[in-house]
């Protein structure tokens, strides 16, 4: 994977690591890892999302 994801690679990864979370049997280390892990995917979905919301409002305001 690259130094940035892809949205899609984040989100997926996301889920992934959500989905270990939930399902527990983790050591506290191993689940501490994990968070940290998905609190940096959500903040690259953040941005891709965020980056596609500035590309939108761009284009309204040349449209108008």
């Amino acid at each position: 994977m690259s130094a940035q994801p892809s949205y899609e690679e984040a989100r997926a990864e996301l889920a992934q690591v959500v989905e270990q979370l939930e399902a527990g049997g983790a050591s506290l280390e191993e689940s501490l890892a994990l968070w940290e892990r998905g609190e940096k995917l959500a903040t690259v979905c953040q941005t891709w999302l965020d980056g596609a919301r500035e590309r939108l409002d761009a284009a309204r305001r040349t449209s108008d």
